[in-house]
């Protein structure tokens, strides 16, 4: 007894009964869903007919039947909605549960095209017999996802097929020259037609379930592919940074005069080797925020700031920066105070990026503006320098990773290629708008966009426009208070 039960074929059929998988459970209540008045309609017309002509008490009570275990499905459908697809046990009580609405819809529309039938004395029978073969073409072509319920509906129309074209048969006897027969070899083609079609729905349906499934087994090998991929970076980023800052401060000691008097002709390769090393530095930082931003956890929770301290702020780290390369930062702290939902530290980041672009674009002399304006309800930042301007057509290379404007002379400003990249999808997090305009030899001016909200309940006043920081250069402190 034991070895029938547990007999591969008995398994294939408790498998195809029983046992369907979550998706095809979703997909036959997807469909059920989709096309439940299509179904009607069609019902309901037929009903109509049938009670103009036939019955109209038989014919509405047949039909409530058919509407009864239509309910049964949607609630089923409701259940499958909630279900996680882990459960085996409620995967098999739904399947049994479609197995029973199945029974119970299939014999309600046979009971009603039987009933339409007997009722026609005239014979020929081609209403009910149409009615039902648009049931069961509907049948092949909508419900293949759950072989074991497709099963029982086919068979039990096909008991309706049989049964109507032996009415007249049984009732008349006739010799097998007469239409009678022609009508029954006739529903005999249908119902194989019928097969054929629930055959050829049913191999699609699996052609695309087998390819969905590799695609699924595709997407999770990549996955796992990405996942190592950044692990290693992350790691690699991280182990590169302490020798790194260490190497970096041992330079440092050595170009302060700590050590000892560094002799003149060392220093030019001991200033280049600096460079070199701030910018492996930055590098590392910069992959560092794309894996942090394609992991998801590189923006903090947002909260109201104040947008003009942000700016502020941002100008002020740039301070020596601009002084270095001898260009005049040109900024006033609007009187307004405006308040933005975001992360202060990394807003501060894309607009410190944005003037020390447009710092390192400019000639020594010249002044890069920062200004805000208020605009519909939103807050522009505006970074305005009259430097080399970028070529037409290169906004997918400016917000791209890895890229800069050109490959041979601008590289001599160095730059990984990350930064606005990383300030774009950071101003995205915020749900803000990050663009520029730019003309070659005339500049370029960068502007970020966020939404303005309402202040916060219990927030203090800030005050208005703050002294300048004293130790910030004269010339740039200048420059910024006009």
């Amino acid at each position: 007894m034991s070895t029938i039960t547990h007999s591969p074929a008995m398994k294939s059929l408790r498998r195809m009964f029983l046992n369907p998988t979550r998706k095809q459970i979703v997909d036959y209540c997807d469909s059920i869903g989709i096309l439940m008045w299509q179904r009607h309609g069609i019902f309901f017309a037929a009903t109509l007919l049938a009670a103009v002509y036939i019955d109209a008490t038989k014919a509405f009570l047949l039909y409530s039947a058919v509407l009864l275990t239509d309910l049964l499905d949607i609630r089923m459908a409701r259940r499958v909605s909630k279900w996680t697809g882990k459960d085996q046990r409620t995967a098999r009580r739904i399947g049994i549960q479609i197995l029973i609405n199945t029974v119970l819809s299939a014999l309600a529309i046979t009971t009603f095209v039987v009933m339409i039938a007997l009722e026609q004395r005239l014979g020929g029978h081609f209403t009910p017999l149409f009615f039902l073969f648009a049931a069961a073409l509907f049948c092949a072509m909508n419900n293949h996802q759950i072989l074991g319920a497709l099963i029982v509906r086919l068979s039990i129309y096909a008991v309706g097929f049989v049964y109507i074209a032996l009415i007249d048969v049984l009732r008349f006897m006739p010799p097998i020259t007469s239409y009678i027969w022609l009508q029954f070899f006739t529903v005999a083609f249908v119902m194989y037609f019928i097969l054929d079609v629930s055959r050829l729905y049913l191999g699609m349906y699996r052609a695309n379930l087998a390819h969905l499934e590799k695609l699924e087994a595709e997407h999770e090998k990549t996955k796992i592919a990405y996942k190592v991929k950044s692990n290693f970076v992350s790691t690699v980023s991280h182990e590169l940074r302490t020798p790194l800052t260490s190497i970096k401060g041992s330079l440092d000691l050595i170009q302060a005069g700590s050590i000892g008097p560094v002799p003149d002709h060392l220093k030019p390769v001991l200033d280049l080797a600096g460079r070199n090393c701030e910018r492996l530095s930055d590098l590392i930082n910069d992959i560092l925020d794309v894996q942090s931003l394609e992991a998801g956890r590189f923006v903090s929770e947002l909260k109201p700031i104040v947008a003009e301290d942000v700016v502020e702020e941002a100008v002020q780290v740039n301070y020596g920066f601009a002084d270095k390369h001898g260009v005049y930062l040109d900024f006033t702290r609007p009187e307004t105070t405006t308040y933005i939902k975001g992360d202060q530290r990394r807003l501060i980041q894309v607009l410190t990026n944005l003037i020390s672009n447009a710092v390192k674009f400019s000639e020594q002399g010249d002044a890069v503006t920062v200004r805000c304006e208020i605009v519909d309800n939103k807050i522009v930042v505006f970074v305005e320098d009259n430097g080399i301007g970028i070529p037409e057509n290169s906004r997918d290379k400016v917000f791209g990773q890895f890229h800069q404007i050109d490959s041979s002379d601008q590289r001599d400003y160095g730059g990984t290629g990350l930064g606005m990249n990383i300030s774009k999808q950071i101003v995205e997090l915020h749900k803000g708008v990050i663009d520029y305009v730019s003309e070659l030899g005339v500049g370029t001016t960068f502007m970020v966009a966020l939404d303005i909200v309402e202040k916060p309940a219990n927030q203090p006043t800030t005050p208005g426009p703050t002294a300048w920081d004293e130790r910030a250069p004269d010339k740039v402190r200048i420059a910024a208070n006009g």
